[in-house]
């Protein structure tokens, strides 16, 4: 059950929100094998001077933290973050330099989801691909 964070310029977050949101999607759809109905996303928009960093980076400049629970193979990861590179970069025409993406992997049981700890829930998808 992915959890994604999306930081960005407020004026890019605004104009192309849906399409981010949407190539997400479709990247924890198809490296994950998610469920496409089930969609997380928090969009952080962050003014200019709130939002610091190296100078080399644009105005589409997007950091994406996802959090989801343990469990996935490596390779199942690599997949997911390329396809994050691949697929912005193809929808938005976003410079790989431009994307900067943290997963961070939580015991099941640390997790509360529908008033139960994570481990107990009868999920309709597999953790472990």
């Amino acid at each position: 059950m992915p959890q994604t964070k999306i930081y960005g310029y407020e004026a890019f977050i605004a104009r192309e929100r849906t399409l981010i949101s949407d190539t997400l999607q479709a990247c924890m759809v198809e490296a994950l094998s998610y469920p496409p109905e089930k969609r997380f996303q928090r969009f952080i928009p962050l003014s200019v001077e709130n939002f610091v960093h190296p100078g080399d980076r644009s105005e589409k400049y997007l950091v994406i933290e996802i959090s989801l629970f343990e469990g996935r193979a490596i390779d199942t990861k690599k997949q997911l973050i390329r396809l994050i590179f691949q697929k912005l970069q193809a929808a938005l025409a976003i410079d790989p330099n431009d994307i900067e993406i943290i997963l961070y992997e939580v015991p099941r049981y640390n997790w509360g989801v529908r008033g139960v700890p994570g481990d107990e829930l009868n999920l309709n998808y597999q953790v472990k691909v």
